[in-house]
């Protein structure tokens, strides 16, 4: 029997590396661009960049494993209250769940039936997947998660850090903002392609934000122009 193979097993780590590279680039490009336009040094800039990157990186890293700590305290708990609500009124519980099995379009009898074969075999799985929504593909891991968008961060941020390094001052931030939006591009391909999804659109979502968030920073540096 040949096994499909999908996309949701890549959920959780894929969304965390995209939105870790995406921040990294973005941000530390518009930063660098920023200080740029303001007339700073070359010096300056890189100082300014590896400081987005370094605080950058530990700031997703800590939001990260916040935000999906709470998410996997959330699971964790409806996980325990589900276990002890089946060790009071195991017979409510399984028709709990074919009642669930008879809205999705199954008769009575029939999801009685896979209630009960699924309850012997793992009861607090099955009531996990089909009542709460908890599956092991898309729970909550947020050591994984927090890694991932540190380092997916600071990937991201060391573009345009070095091409601010190997670019001659007069040309930086033309390189820097070019450079960047075609790295920018290359990520949402990247990302719709491995998520499943049209490249196209999710390229050209990435590169219009981009070009806005850098013009604007760029604005803000050449305003104050010190």
């Amino acid at each position: 029997m040949q096994i499909e193979r999908h996309k949701t097993n890549r959920v959780g780590w894929l969304r965390a590396a995209v939105l870790g590279a995406n921040d990294g680039l973005l941000s530390t490009s518009s930063l660098v661009l920023g200080v740029a336009t303001a007339h700073g040094t070359h010096g300056s800039i890189l100082v300014a960049g590896v400081a987005g990157l370094v605080a950058g990186s530990m700031s997703m890293a800590a939001g990260e494993y916040v935000s999906v700590h709470s998410q996997a305290d959330t699971e964790r708990a409806d996980l325990d209250r589900e276990k002890a609500e089946q060790a009071s009124d195991p017979v409510g519980e399984r028709q709990e769940l074919a009642d669930i099995y008879v809205e999705r379009g199954l008769n009575a009898s029939l999801a009685m039936e896979v209630a009960t074969q699924l309850m012997a075999l793992d009861s607090l799985g099955a009531h996990a997947r089909d009542e709460l929504g908890v599956t092991d593909a898309l729970s909550a891991k947020p050591v994984q998660a927090a890694l991932t968008s540190a380092a997916s961060f600071a990937t991201g941020a060391v573009v345009p850090l070095v091409v601010s390094w190997v670019s001659p001052e007069h040309a930086l931030v033309y390189a820097v903002a070019a450079i960047s939006l075609v790295c920018l591009a290359m990520l949402g391909g990247i990302a719709a392609q491995v998520g499943g999804a049209p490249i196209i659109p999710g390229a050209g979502r990435v590169i219009f934000w981009g070009a806005l968030a850098m013009a604007v920073t760029a604005g803000v540096g050449a305003l104050f122009r010190t």
